[in-house]
């Protein structure tokens, strides 16, 4: 029966499925790289996002986080909700909508450092921002966090908000996990949740689903303490079977393993999304093109470690969505033997909230939360929203008019298995420019990208042996030279939409 429900997903893999979707992807996708260095990593790492602008005037920048284990190229269809509202919402605000991939998923490359991921990606984050113009944005997650996956997300935006008050002037959150008020720093919220607690009742801030909610759930999470994890002993040195290496060669070596993986995935994420064949191919191979190395090592990496996340000098602003998950479908979850998972037995106390952010805005949403980027974008939309009007109150510098700026981007195509200049300008022109392409009668610039092959090239991993056609799955391709980090961390660039393709490649190995 397992068997019978992959075969689909096979047969498309191996028969040639890729090239389709990769030239849809290059002509109608605004992607690029750069390559950013922080003051932590030990060498320039180029990041692949995809900037959208709107065509409103007054629209405010938004930087959004892709769901791990998820690339930035999966969430395109999520654009037009940010940057062009539909007539019946003239009076929304729109958006410039900037998505990156996390390092080492994707078309960014991996961060070769055993230091803590977190900090280092939240300030290429927030330095990929100041590069595109924006001295002052939002940022968004896609999906609740933490999950029955990871809690990559949730910690990304917390690091972001409290270490980058002065550019990052609000944060909207999807089911954040607040902490219970403690008496050492919080005196006067504790003792009111003590009271809220002891009493029974709603009050002080606190409704009766707050209360019996978050008992319930402490008691969950004690049963869930003594289940086994998911995949035990990953990064420890006890279980070699689960070591970061071992089960990204292992996926490496297999696309129909990889493709398992994201079946897996989905159902810890609890989808009631009907993914079609095209759309689980498309998913798997945006990860197998590059490797799945950086995705694990990330994984790993966050799981095992703990960032320490510095003391705020004024509380960040916030708004948050939460899910209102009715008492019913929870009894029929139990009923048909489906056990609690983190992503639905997840609470979003605001009470807790109001104790470390100054939170603006707040919507509850019935239902569970699912896969929202696909099931519910709208809510996503809705959410970061009503955060942008109550920030636009209190700061203008959000929509603030800015001088044209330039941005070095990189922007290549491919020609044969080569990789070649894209016939576009070299720069990116922030402000009043967009970067879809333009019209064929549009005039071209005289300034051009010059892209040489002068350096030693990088081979992709040999092709996997899947008939009929296993070069369509993974050719070897001769990468461009990028900026090594030796002078100005900025690629080389283009200011017209998106490359003919962007082949990936795979560096050397850290």
């Amino acid at each position: 029966m397992f068997n019978a429900h992959l075969v689909p997903y096979v047969d498309r893999l191996s028969h040639g499925f890729w090239r389709n979707p990769e030239a849809d992807l290059s002509r109608s996708v605004p992607q690029f790289r750069t390559a950013i260095r922080t003051e932590g990593s030990e060498s320039s790492v180029r990041l692949h996002f995809v900037h959208s602008l709107s065509s409103r005037a007054n629209s405010a920048p938004l930087l959004m986080i892709p769901p791990f284990p998820f690339t930035n190229l999966s969430l395109t269809h999520l654009t037009d909700h940010f940057t062009n509202p539909g007539d019946g919402e003239r009076d929304d605000i729109a958006f410039h909508l900037v998505i990156p991939s996390l390092p080492g998923l994707g078309f960014s490359d991996a961060i070769n450092s055993s230091k803590h991921m977190i900090p280092l990606v939240a300030e290429m984050f927030d330095k990929l921002m100041k590069r595109l113009g924006y001295d002052h944005y939002l940022v968004t997650t896609a999906a609740p966090s933490p999950n029955a996956f990871t809690d990559i997300d949730s910690r990304l935006i917390k690091y972001i908000a409290v270490s980058f008050p002065d550019s990052c002037l609000g944060a909207h959150m999807i089911s954040p996990p607040f902490s219970q008020p403690k008496l050492r720093f919080a005196p006067l919220a504790w003792l009111k949740w003590k009271m809220a607690s002891t009493l029974q009742r709603p009050c002080l801030g606190y409704s009766q689903h707050d209360i019996a909610i978050i008992r319930r759930h402490k008691a969950r999470r004690r049963l869930q303490h003594k289940q086994i994890p998911l995949l035990p002993g990953i990064n420890t040195v006890g279980d070699k079977a689960f070591e970061p290496n071992t089960l990204s060669y292992a996926l490496c070596d297999s696309p129909v393993g990889l493709l398992l993986f994201f079946v897996m995935v989905l159902r810890l994420l609890e989808s009631k999304h009907e993914f079609s064949n095209q759309e689980m191919i498309h998913m798997t191979e945006l990860t197998w093109l590059p490797g799945p190395e950086g995705t694990i090592r990330m994984w790993a990496n966050c799981s095992s470690m703990t960032e320490q996340v510095p003391k705020p000098s004024h509380k960040p602003r916030i708004g948050v969505t939460t899910f209102a998950k009715a008492a019913a479908q929870e009894d029929q979850d139990r009923s048909q033997g489906i056990s609690p998972t983190a992503s639905s037995d997840a609470h979003t106390c605001l009470a807790w909230g109001y104790v470390s952010y100054d939170v603006l805005s707040s919507q509850v949403v019935p239902g569970p939360p699912g896969l929202l980027a696909w099931e519910r974008p709208g809510v996503i939309a809705a959410g970061v929203r009503k955060l942008a009007k109550a920030v636009i109150s209190i700061d203008g510098r959000l929509q603030k008019e800015e001088e044209t700026g330039t941005t070095l981007l990189e922007q290549v195509r491919v020609e044969g298995n080569r990789l070649a200049p894209a016939e576009v300008s070299g720069t990116t022109i922030q402000g009043g420019v967009s970067p879809i392409p333009a019209p064929a009668d549009a005039p071209k610039s005289s300034q051009t990208t010059d892209v040489t092959e002068s350096d030693a090239s990088r081979q992709n991993r040999p092709s996997t042996p899947m008939p009929p056609k296993p070069s369509q799955v993974g050719e070897s391709s001769q990468s461009a030279p990028l900026d090594d980090g030796s002078g100005d961390d900025g690629g080389q660039s283009s200011n017209q939409g998106s490359p003919s393709t962007i082949k990936p490649f795979k560096g050397s190995p850290p």
